[in-house]
């Protein structure tokens, strides 16, 4: 079996896909629907020479949280500026590292915001001056005037935004189509035929930054794998796919995902997803080095390696017959942790959608995701997915 078709698609088609099969995530389409359009890019290069125009004017520095003055903005009523040791003038929190401020004194930022400047900075400046920590890491640009972007503690371990951009960078080009790694197609509904080249736009790109942090989702989407067959004969395609996230402010952790996907539509949700793999770094003393030696090395070795072991995985998950009588199915299932009730349902749903009850561990870990599919608590999902996922990994 070919591990990539032979077949390019047409400018016009693409490939059919059967995404009744595998996962759901939409984790993209929650950053794709709440990004204003100042925060979408339309390739790496320019997310990059953003993202790296604000490292460049940065600086950072360590100083006592007691010798921090918080004082009413006089040219502007509603905002606080804060006096720091070594500074001729007022620096400018954001709003996100006046929330860090409260939230390292105990004060509650949403309250704070709400009161007259004077006020809060009263507040404000007496749980600088009580703070048990002492010491603060200030995160400060300068574009003009001199703004606070992060109030962290002494030992936060920051990973740069342009740190991740270049590792993506260095194995994908642009993003747009230079290399393998572009940025998605789209899935038609009506003929469930995903198209893998469509015009980059701000609707359709996936690459975002914000003042906070940064997202890339990037697919190989111009080589499918074929990993056996659907029951009607026709090949099941997948697509290789990862996102990367990081916030070097420290609104979130760094995390790499990688998987196999068979579509993404409009609002760039992720169908028929497979082998869900993924990194989180904390912003800890030594991020940087995990992150030298942990993240992007497993981006880089994901882009270049063969998709061989996942095909062998799929492929002996479905030569693997587990179950050969209705009473095989159940005592199989409720071994695996599964209650009467999913049980029921997971055989049911196979049955519904294969035209056959499950007999492989491929047709169970099927039936799994697709009752993970109708849950609407992300948890419980997620708690399924991950049920399949280890019983996959079981069979390799």
């Amino acid at each position: 079996m070919n591990m990539h078709s032979d077949v390019q698609p047409a400018r016009s088609a693409g490939y059919k896909v059967d995404i009744s099969r595998g996962g759901h995530d939409g984790r993209v389409s929650s950053e794709w629907f709440r990004r204003p359009p100042d925060e979408r890019y339309l390739s790496l290069d320019t997310l990059h020479a953003s993202v790296r125009a604000r490292a460049d004017t940065a600086r950072t520095r360590i100083v006592e949280s007691k010798a921090i003055r918080v004082e009413a903005n006089m040219s502007d009523p509603e905002r606080l500026a804060l006096m720091v040791p070594g500074e001729d003038g007022p620096v400018a929190p954001t709003s996100w590292s006046f929330g860090q401020l409260c939230s390292l004194v105990g004060a509650p930022a949403g309250y704070m915001r709400d009161l007259p400047s004077a006020i809060a900075g009263i507040n404000l400046q007496y749980g600088l001056a009580e703070h048990r920590g002492e010491q603060v890491k200030l995160l400060q640009t300068d574009d003009g005037r001199t703004e606070l972007r992060a109030v962290t503690g002494p030992d936060y371990g920051r990973i740069w935004d342009h740190e991740l951009v270049e590792a993506i960078q260095s194995f994908a080009g642009s993003g747009t189509g230079d290399t393998r790694w572009k940025i998605p197609g789209l899935l038609d509904w009506s003929s469930m035929v995903y198209n893998p080249r469509v015009d980059i736009s701000q609707d359709t790109t996936t690459l975002y930054a914000s003042d906070r942090d940064v997202f890339i989702f990037l697919v190989d989407d111009l080589h499918p794998i074929e990993a056996g067959k659907l029951p009607n004969g026709d090949p099941d395609l997948f697509f290789r796919g990862f996102y990367a996230w990081n916030s070097e402010v420290g609104s979130t952790t760094l995390g790499v995902a990688t998987f196999y996907l068979r579509a993404v539509c409009m609002n760039r949700n992720l169908w028929g997803t497979e082998n869900f793999q993924e990194i989180r770094i904390r912003h800890s003393k030594f991020a940087g080095r995990r992150f030298a030696h942990e993240a992007a090395p497993a981006l880089t070795h994901f882009a270049d390696s063969s998709p061989r072991s996942f095909i062998d995985g799929i492929q002996a998950a479905r030569a693997r017959v587990v179950a050969r009588s209705d009473e095989d199915r159940s005592d199989f299932l409720r071994k695996q942790g599964f209650s009467r009730g999913e049980t029921a349902n997971i055989i049911a749903t196979v049955l519904a959608e294969e035209g056959q009850p499950p007999a492989s561990v491929y047709d169970f870990v099927q039936g799994i995701t697709a009752v993970a599919r109708s849950r609407t608590h992300q948890d419980s999902r997620l708690e399924l997915e991950g049920k399949a996922r280890k019983l996959l990994a079981r069979v390799n």
